[in-house]
């Protein structure tokens, strides 16, 4: 029997229901048995953070072959908290609240996307704003939120219960200390695999902004622009935005 479960009749568990309530708080478990038959099974309680954090010790890191947390998982994690996440190549990935900077160069953008976007059919979301991003040759999307994005397929690819299943035209993500690995390398490629055809780096502490362009899932333009500079959109060639007023705070 494992150490950290009982095994115990009904009968048992009524007798001694502080006991076993104790047993349970000291992170063990405990299986009711009723007529010969697992009947119910009492466990610790946990919160949404500490369950990530379980399922996370649980699945060995996939960079090195291990166990991937499915998506699956994920989803059930996530429908069942508040906090922000980002499913990357089997890995969850917790999102923290963005600074005032951040939100400011948000806003910005989106201000610049929706005057651009005036009597287009196309739209512009910000975040948090959950997208399925699915690449060739792996059953399960990547599930992420950009801090920006315009899609153009609204109107086929919204599923009954309002949530967006297409694919984003443009995408922006805004670094942070601790997004900017994942952002220009994992989400690069994931926007480049899944049919993205252009993805904006804009970098507040350089006060920088990568273009990418891509066509048939492979990259076919780059672009760096800097706080003087003009930006041309790659995908959309009537979008050019004056970099520093989307740096204007």
């Amino acid at each position: 029997m494992d150490e950290f479960k009982k095994i115990i009749s009904a009968t048992e568990f009524k007798t001694n229901l502080g006991k076993y309530l104790d047993y349970v708080i000291d992170n063990h478990e405990v299986v009711i048995m009723k007529n010969g038959k697992k009947a119910a099974r009492l466990s610790p309680y946990i919160t949404d953070i500490d369950r990530y954090l379980f399922v996370k010790e649980e699945a060995l890191d996939y960079q090195y072959g291990g166990k991937k947390v499915s998506y699956e998982e994920f989803m059930e994690i996530y429908e069942k908290s508040e906090l922000r996440m980002e499913f990357i190549n089997g890995e969850i990935y917790l999102l923290a609240s963005p600074n005032t900077y951040h939100q400011e160069i948000s806003g910005n953008l989106h201000i610049i996307f929706k005057n651009f976007l005036k009597d287009k059919k196309c739209k512009v979301f910000y975040a948090p704003f959950d997208v399925h991003f699915y690449k060739p040759n792996f059953k399960d999307p990547d599930v992420m939120q950009p801090d920006l994005l315009i899609a153009c397929d609204i109107e086929d690819s919204v599923n009954e219960s309002g949530r967006y299943m297409g694919t984003p035209s443009l995408v922006v993500e805004i670094l942070s200390k601790s997004t900017r690995s994942k952002d220009m390398v994992e989400k690069l490629n994931t926007y480049m695999l899944s049919g993205v055809k252009e993805f904006w780096i804009v970098d507040p502490k350089k006060k920088t902004i990568l273009v990418y362009g891509f066509n048939e899932l492979k990259m076919d333009e780059f672009a760096s622009y800097k706080e003087v500079d003009q930006i041309h959109s790659y995908h959309f060639k009537e979008l050019k935005v004056n970099a520093v007023d989307i740096f204007f705070s």
